[in-house]
Protein backbone atom coordinates (compact mmCIF):
# COMPACT_ATOMS: atom_id res chain seq x y z
CA UNK A 1 0.00 0.00 0.00
CA UNK A 2 1.49 3.40 -0.94
CA UNK A 3 2.34 5.83 1.86
CA UNK A 4 -0.24 8.61 2.18
CA UNK A 5 1.15 11.62 4.08
CA UNK A 6 -1.00 13.18 6.77
CA UNK A 7 -2.40 16.60 5.93
CA UNK A 8 -2.94 18.98 8.85
CA UNK A 9 -6.39 20.48 9.23
CA UNK A 10 -6.27 24.32 9.23
CA UNK A 11 -6.40 25.71 12.75
CA UNK A 12 -9.62 27.62 12.11
CA UNK A 13 -11.46 24.32 11.54
CA UNK A 14 -10.33 22.69 14.80
CA UNK A 15 -11.74 22.49 18.28
CA UNK A 16 -9.72 24.50 20.78
CA UNK A 17 -8.25 22.11 23.34
CA UNK A 18 -8.53 18.90 25.32
CA UNK A 19 -7.16 18.35 28.85
CA UNK A 20 -5.65 14.94 29.61
CA UNK A 21 -4.50 13.55 32.97
CA UNK A 22 -3.60 10.22 34.60
CA UNK A 23 -2.98 8.08 31.56
CA UNK A 24 -0.51 6.83 28.97
CA UNK A 25 -0.88 8.54 25.58
CA UNK A 26 0.09 6.26 22.73
CA UNK A 27 -0.75 5.24 19.17
CA UNK A 28 -2.62 1.93 18.87
CA UNK A 29 -3.84 0.55 15.56
CA UNK A 30 -3.08 3.91 13.97
CA UNK A 31 -5.24 5.83 16.46
CA UNK A 32 -4.15 8.41 19.02
CA UNK A 33 -5.40 7.02 22.34
CA UNK A 34 -5.12 7.51 26.09
CA UNK A 35 -4.87 4.33 28.14
CA UNK A 36 -5.82 4.39 31.82
CA UNK A 37 -4.51 2.13 34.58
CA UNK A 38 -7.14 -0.53 33.81
CA UNK A 39 -6.01 -0.71 30.18
CA UNK A 40 -9.12 0.97 28.81
CA UNK A 41 -8.56 3.01 25.69
CA UNK A 42 -10.14 6.33 24.80
CA UNK A 43 -9.66 7.69 21.31
CA UNK A 44 -8.51 11.31 20.97
CA UNK A 45 -9.16 13.02 17.60
CA UNK A 46 -5.70 14.56 17.66
CA UNK A 47 -5.79 16.00 14.14
CA UNK A 48 -8.88 18.08 14.82
CA UNK A 49 -7.62 19.65 18.06
CA UNK A 50 -5.54 22.85 18.27
CA UNK A 51 -3.68 21.78 21.41
CA UNK A 52 -3.64 19.06 24.04
CA UNK A 53 -3.10 20.18 27.64
CA UNK A 54 -1.20 17.45 29.49
CA UNK A 55 -1.72 17.54 33.25
CA UNK A 56 0.29 15.69 35.96
CA UNK A 57 0.11 11.92 35.75
CA UNK A 58 0.36 11.88 31.94
CA UNK A 59 3.00 9.97 30.00
CA UNK A 60 3.46 10.26 26.24
CA UNK A 61 5.04 7.77 23.88
CA UNK A 62 7.41 8.63 21.06
CA UNK A 63 4.82 7.45 18.52
CA UNK A 64 2.22 9.82 19.98
CA UNK A 65 4.61 12.78 19.84
CA UNK A 66 5.42 11.97 16.24
CA UNK A 67 1.75 11.75 15.24
CA UNK A 68 0.87 15.01 17.00
CA UNK A 69 3.73 16.72 15.17
CA UNK A 70 2.63 15.35 11.80
CA UNK A 71 -0.91 16.65 12.17
CA UNK A 72 0.17 19.99 13.66
CA UNK A 73 -1.29 19.61 17.16
CA UNK A 74 0.51 21.43 19.96
CA UNK A 75 1.23 19.49 23.16
CA UNK A 76 1.39 21.67 26.27
CA UNK A 77 2.57 20.33 29.63
CA UNK A 78 0.65 22.12 32.37
CA UNK A 79 0.21 21.94 36.14
CA UNK A 80 -2.80 20.65 38.00
CA UNK A 81 -5.97 22.18 36.51
CA UNK A 82 -3.86 23.93 33.91
CA UNK A 83 -2.85 26.81 36.16
CA UNK A 84 0.83 26.59 35.20
CA UNK A 85 2.53 26.11 31.84
CA UNK A 86 5.73 24.09 32.06
CA UNK A 87 6.69 23.33 28.47
CA UNK A 88 5.32 22.76 25.00
CA UNK A 89 6.14 20.63 22.00
CA UNK A 90 6.33 22.57 18.74
CA UNK A 91 3.94 21.05 16.16
CA UNK A 92 5.48 22.74 13.15
CA UNK A 93 8.20 25.32 12.88
CA UNK A 94 8.75 28.99 12.16
CA UNK A 95 9.16 29.68 8.44
CA UNK A 96 12.40 31.49 7.70
CA UNK A 97 10.70 34.26 5.72
CA UNK A 98 8.08 34.85 8.44
CA UNK A 99 10.74 34.68 11.17
CA UNK A 100 12.96 37.27 9.44
CA UNK A 101 9.92 39.49 8.87
CA UNK A 102 8.91 39.25 12.54
CA UNK A 103 12.48 39.87 13.72
CA UNK A 104 12.88 42.94 11.50
CA UNK A 105 9.68 44.43 12.89
CA UNK A 106 10.76 43.72 16.48
CA UNK A 107 14.31 45.08 16.11
CA UNK A 108 13.43 48.39 14.44
CA UNK A 109 12.14 50.85 17.07
CA UNK A 110 9.84 52.71 14.66
CA UNK A 111 8.35 49.52 13.20
CA UNK A 112 7.94 47.99 16.64
CA UNK A 113 6.05 51.05 17.84
CA UNK A 114 3.66 50.77 14.87
CA UNK A 115 2.92 47.15 15.73
CA UNK A 116 2.37 47.97 19.41
CA UNK A 117 0.03 50.83 18.47
CA UNK A 118 -2.00 48.44 16.32
CA UNK A 119 -2.28 45.96 19.20
CA UNK A 120 -3.51 48.79 21.44
CA UNK A 121 -6.07 49.88 18.82
CA UNK A 122 -7.50 46.37 18.39
CA UNK A 123 -7.54 45.71 22.12
CA UNK A 124 -9.27 48.91 23.22
CA UNK A 125 -11.23 49.77 20.07
CA UNK A 126 -9.61 53.18 19.60
CA UNK A 127 -6.30 54.54 18.24
CA UNK A 128 -3.42 54.71 20.68
CA UNK A 129 -2.52 58.19 21.97
CA UNK A 130 -0.15 60.05 19.67
CA UNK A 131 3.52 60.68 20.41
CA UNK A 132 3.83 57.93 23.00
CA UNK A 133 6.68 55.45 23.32
CA UNK A 134 6.19 51.72 23.78
CA UNK A 135 6.97 52.13 27.48
CA UNK A 136 4.40 54.91 27.83
CA UNK A 137 1.77 52.84 26.02
CA UNK A 138 2.49 49.95 28.39
CA UNK A 139 1.84 52.26 31.32
CA UNK A 140 -1.47 53.48 29.84
CA UNK A 141 -2.45 49.90 29.03
CA UNK A 142 -1.64 48.76 32.59
CA UNK A 143 -3.82 51.47 34.10
CA UNK A 144 -6.75 50.56 31.85
CA UNK A 145 -6.36 46.86 32.63
CA UNK A 146 -6.38 47.49 36.39
CA UNK A 147 -9.53 49.56 35.97
CA UNK A 148 -11.18 46.76 33.95
CA UNK A 149 -10.36 44.19 36.63
CA UNK A 150 -11.87 46.45 39.28
CA UNK A 151 -14.99 47.09 37.21
CA UNK A 152 -15.57 43.37 36.56
CA UNK A 153 -15.15 42.61 40.25
CA UNK A 154 -17.82 45.20 41.07
CA UNK A 155 -20.17 43.81 38.41
CA UNK A 156 -19.88 40.29 39.85
CA UNK A 157 -19.83 41.36 43.53
CA UNK A 158 -16.35 39.90 44.05
CA UNK A 159 -13.81 41.25 46.51
CA UNK A 160 -10.84 42.37 44.43
CA UNK A 161 -7.41 42.88 45.96
CA UNK A 162 -5.47 43.04 42.72
CA UNK A 163 -3.84 40.49 40.48
CA UNK A 164 -1.85 38.54 43.07
CA UNK A 165 -0.74 34.92 43.11
CA UNK A 166 2.10 32.79 44.43
CA UNK A 167 3.66 30.66 41.69
CA UNK A 168 4.99 28.25 44.32
CA UNK A 169 1.61 27.74 45.99
CA UNK A 170 -1.39 28.24 43.74
CA UNK A 171 -3.91 27.03 46.32
CA UNK A 172 -2.85 29.89 48.56
CA UNK A 173 -4.40 32.44 46.19
CA UNK A 174 -8.01 33.60 46.33
CA UNK A 175 -10.58 32.01 44.04
CA UNK A 176 -10.73 34.80 41.48
CA UNK A 177 -6.96 34.87 40.96
CA UNK A 178 -6.91 31.08 40.56
CA UNK A 179 -9.72 31.33 38.02
CA UNK A 180 -7.91 34.03 36.04
CA UNK A 181 -4.68 32.01 36.03
CA UNK A 182 -6.47 28.88 34.78
CA UNK A 183 -8.29 30.90 32.12
CA UNK A 184 -5.08 32.54 30.94
CA UNK A 185 -3.39 29.15 30.60
CA UNK A 186 -6.18 28.03 28.27
CA UNK A 187 -5.84 31.16 26.14
CA UNK A 188 -2.04 30.90 26.00
CA UNK A 189 -2.26 27.31 24.79
CA UNK A 190 -4.45 28.01 21.76
CA UNK A 191 -2.62 31.27 21.03
CA UNK A 192 0.74 29.51 20.90
CA UNK A 193 -0.75 26.92 18.56
CA UNK A 194 -1.97 29.75 16.31
CA UNK A 195 1.39 31.58 16.34
CA UNK A 196 3.21 28.40 15.33
CA UNK A 197 0.60 27.52 12.70
CA UNK A 198 1.04 30.97 11.16
CA UNK A 199 4.79 30.38 10.89
CA UNK A 200 6.02 32.83 13.52
CA UNK A 201 8.24 32.54 16.61
CA UNK A 202 6.56 32.59 20.05
CA UNK A 203 9.62 34.18 21.69
CA UNK A 204 9.94 37.29 19.48
CA UNK A 205 7.57 39.74 21.15
CA UNK A 206 6.86 43.45 20.84
CA UNK A 207 5.39 44.43 24.21
CA UNK A 208 6.59 41.40 26.17
CA UNK A 209 10.26 40.49 25.71
CA UNK A 210 12.81 38.05 27.10
CA UNK A 211 10.43 35.12 27.56
CA UNK A 212 9.88 31.95 25.50
CA UNK A 213 6.24 32.98 24.91
CA UNK A 214 6.61 36.76 24.60
CA UNK A 215 4.71 37.02 21.29
CA UNK A 216 2.07 34.61 22.60
CA UNK A 217 1.44 36.95 25.55
CA UNK A 218 1.26 39.93 23.16
CA UNK A 219 -1.41 38.30 21.01
CA UNK A 220 -3.33 36.73 23.90
CA UNK A 221 -3.59 40.09 25.67
CA UNK A 222 -5.49 41.50 22.69
CA UNK A 223 -8.30 38.97 23.28
CA UNK A 224 -8.02 38.41 27.02
CA UNK A 225 -10.75 40.78 28.19
CA UNK A 226 -13.10 39.74 25.38
CA UNK A 227 -12.82 36.04 26.19
CA UNK A 228 -11.26 34.43 29.24
CA UNK A 229 -11.25 37.18 31.88
CA UNK A 230 -15.06 37.63 31.86
CA UNK A 231 -15.35 33.84 32.02
CA UNK A 232 -13.07 33.73 35.06
CA UNK A 233 -15.11 36.34 36.93
CA UNK A 234 -18.40 34.66 36.03
CA UNK A 235 -17.17 31.30 37.29
CA UNK A 236 -15.69 32.77 40.47
CA UNK A 237 -18.98 34.52 41.24
CA UNK A 238 -20.86 31.21 41.07
CA UNK A 239 -18.65 29.69 43.83
CA UNK A 240 -18.19 26.27 42.19
CA UNK A 241 -16.75 23.35 44.14
CA UNK A 242 -13.93 22.96 41.61
CA UNK A 243 -13.27 26.44 40.14
CA UNK A 244 -10.24 25.44 38.06
CA UNK A 245 -12.16 22.74 36.18
CA UNK A 246 -15.21 24.96 35.81
CA UNK A 247 -13.05 27.68 34.25
CA UNK A 248 -11.49 25.27 31.76
CA UNK A 249 -14.86 24.01 30.60
CA UNK A 250 -16.26 27.53 30.39
CA UNK A 251 -13.23 28.72 28.38
CA UNK A 252 -13.64 25.82 25.96
CA UNK A 253 -17.28 26.78 25.44
CA UNK A 254 -16.35 30.45 25.04
CA UNK A 255 -13.71 29.63 22.42
CA UNK A 256 -16.31 27.64 20.48
CA UNK A 257 -18.96 30.35 20.69
CA UNK A 258 -16.64 33.21 19.73
CA UNK A 259 -14.93 31.14 17.00
CA UNK A 260 -11.64 32.54 18.25
CA UNK A 261 -9.50 30.06 16.28
CA UNK A 262 -10.82 31.64 13.06
CA UNK A 263 -9.74 35.08 14.26
CA UNK A 264 -6.28 34.68 15.76
CA UNK A 265 -4.15 34.06 12.66
CA UNK A 266 -5.77 36.86 10.58
CA UNK A 267 -5.32 39.17 13.58
CA UNK A 268 -1.63 38.25 13.84
CA UNK A 269 -1.15 39.14 10.18
CA UNK A 270 -3.13 42.38 10.63
CA UNK A 271 -1.04 43.43 13.63
CA UNK A 272 2.28 42.76 11.91
CA UNK A 273 1.19 44.45 8.67
CA UNK A 274 0.91 47.70 10.65
CA UNK A 275 4.69 47.93 10.32
CA UNK A 276 4.19 48.70 6.64
CA UNK A 277 6.86 46.36 5.29
CA UNK A 278 6.59 43.18 3.24
CA UNK A 279 7.82 39.69 4.02
CA UNK A 280 11.41 39.73 2.70
CA UNK A 281 12.17 37.61 -0.38
CA UNK A 282 15.02 35.07 -0.12
CA UNK A 283 18.48 36.33 -1.14
CA UNK A 284 19.36 35.67 -4.78
CA UNK A 285 22.34 33.54 -3.79
CA UNK A 286 20.31 31.30 -1.49
CA UNK A 287 19.86 27.65 -2.43
CA UNK A 288 16.25 26.43 -2.82
CA UNK A 289 15.23 23.03 -1.39
CA UNK A 290 16.49 20.12 -3.47
CA UNK A 291 13.09 18.48 -3.18
CA UNK A 292 10.26 21.06 -3.25
CA UNK A 293 7.71 20.63 -0.50
CA UNK A 294 4.28 19.39 -1.60
CA UNK A 295 1.29 21.69 -1.35
CA UNK A 296 -0.11 21.63 2.18
CA UNK A 297 -3.76 22.14 3.08
CA UNK A 298 -2.79 23.13 6.63
CA UNK A 299 -1.62 26.51 7.87
CA UNK A 300 1.61 28.11 6.64
CA UNK A 301 3.64 27.07 9.67
CA UNK A 302 2.64 23.40 9.56
CA UNK A 303 5.22 20.92 8.39
CA UNK A 304 4.24 18.98 5.30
Amino acid sequence: MPFIPLKPIPLKNRISMIFIKYGQIDVKDGAFVIIDKTGERKHIPVGSVACLMLEPGTRVSHAAIKLASQVGTLLVWVGEAGVRLYASGQPGGARSDKLLYQAKLALDDDLRLKVVRKMYEIRFGEPAPERRSVQQLRGIEGARVRALYKLMAQQHSITWNGRNYDVTNWDKGDVINRCISAANACLYGITEAAVLAAGYAPAVGFIHTGKPLSFVYDIADVYKFDTVVPVAFKVAASSPANPDKAVRLACRDSFRETKILKKIIPMIEDVLSAGGINVPPPPEESIPPAIPLPENIGDEGHRS
